[in-house]
């Protein structure tokens, strides 16, 4: 199953108003169906190739969109009926082999429109007939509206622009209007007969037209009366009527709508106000908290404020500390000079004072006097650390 994204009709997923502006073209085309070679350029889900294949010899329909040609051999399997996946532009197919080419809504998807045309004349046998429709670009871009441009649509053609271009491919060439028009019928029930119509006028000019189709060919055609497609939608009053019961409908919708938003609403000013009073709490109890951080901030300053001044006067205390550390280790180390020049003054003096015992000792006299048992026995020196030993 595929899905309508606004680029092909699907059977099923479109209103009837476009279903029958596509479905009518190809009811329009089966007037040069019946036992025709039929090639559908651009069939999408197939339905239009169906469609001719009910006159035809054989139909063959095309389309560069994959899901497309496997959705159309899925639900239309006539056993006279081909779908091939691939591109109008360059068809696998051989020349002049067809004798009814069809293109509905194809030419304003490509940007190299002139090569389906010269596709479409090539595989054209040259007494058969190429039918091309296009929205009018005029009508089609003022009908949009708001919507914007077609984003699948390429290039759309004004009128005078479809002719010439067609022209260049194909020496006769009709271009016809289509367009949404109210009628009155007068039928049997169930009445499938021949439809004899009357057109008192006509709607505006080729610039106000809907769509474009044309009728194209190598060699002249006779000339082809009108054709009228009526639908089963067609019924204007019935449709009148859908379409106010419709609104009702949507009326009903909308006041359900809006008394389900007004309800909302209410529900939303509740919601609003008890996070407005849950705000407003949450606030005094920020105000609070922080006026107690306030009054901490404070004291902690102060606190700070007498911490950084007993900082102040430790600091002096060590400075003045340092100064008098550094003032006795100066006394300390120049007292330490003073006691090691007094050792060594101490030390020349005992060194001396030696000298002069070992001089006495050594002296005659001493000698002398010792074997004599005459003058001080200086062995027995009273002064520490001099030896009283001498010499021989």
């Amino acid at each position: 199953m595929i899905e309508f994204t606004g680029e092909r009709v699907i059977p099923g997923q479109v209103d009837p108003d476009l279903w029958a502006e596509h479905v009518s073209r190809y009811a329009f085309a089966s007037r040069w169906a019946s036992g025709a070679c039929v090639l559908d350029l651009g069939c999408g889900a197939g339905y239009g190739t169906a469609e001719l294949a009910t006159r035809a010899r054989f139909a063959v329909g095309i389309d560069l969109a994959p899901d497309a040609v496997t959705y159309a051999k899925s639900v239309y399997t006539l056993p006279n009926i081909y779908f091939l996946a691939g591109s109008a532009t360059s068809l696998p197919l051989f020349d002049e082999s067809f004798s009814l080419v069809t293109a509905f809504e194809v030419i304003e998807h490509l940007s190299d429109w002139r090569l389906l045309l010269s596709e479409a004349r090539r595989v054209l046998d040259p007494a058969g007939v190429f039918l091309v429709s296009t929205p009018n670009k005029e009508y089609y871009t003022e009908s949009r509206g708001a919507s914007g441009p077609n984003p699948f649509h390429i290039h759309e053609f004004e009128f005078e622009e479809f002719r010439n271009a067609l022209t260049e491919f194909f020496p006769h060439c009709l271009v016809l209007q289509q367009n949404h028009v109210e009628a009155f019928a007068f039928y049997q029930s169930g009445a499938g007969s021949t439809l004899e119509g009357r057109m008192d006028g006509v709607r505006g000019t080729a610039r106000d037209a809907h769509f474009f189709l044309a009728v194209c060919s190598l060699r002249e055609l006779p000339p082809s009366a009108s054709f009228l497609f009526v639908h089963e939608g067609s019924n204007v009053l019935r449709e009148r009527e859908k379409h106010i019961e419709s609104l009702h409908r949507e009326l009903r919708e909308a006041r359900e709508q809006f008394a389900a938003l007004h309800r909302h609403h209410d529900e939303l000013n509740l919601h609003m106000e008890e996070q407005s009073r849950s705000a407003q709490r949450t606030v005094d109890e920020l105000n609070r908290h922080l006026g107690e951080q306030n009054r901490w901030a404070l004291q902690t300053v102060e606190e700070l404020e007498g911490a950084r001044r007993n900082l102040t006067t430790v600091l002096h205390n060590l400075n003045t500390a340092e100064a008098t550390v550094i003032e006795r280790t100066l006394w300390a180390q120049g007292l330490a000079v003073e006691l090691q020049d007094l050792q060594a003054q101490l030390a020349a003096q005992m060194e001396d004072l030696n000298a002069r015992l070992n001089y006495w000792r050594s002296s005659r006299w001493t000698k002398l006097g010792r074997k004599l048992n005459l003058g001080p026995d200086l062995d027995q020196s009273p002064i520490k650390g001099v030896s009283a030993g001498g010499g021989s």
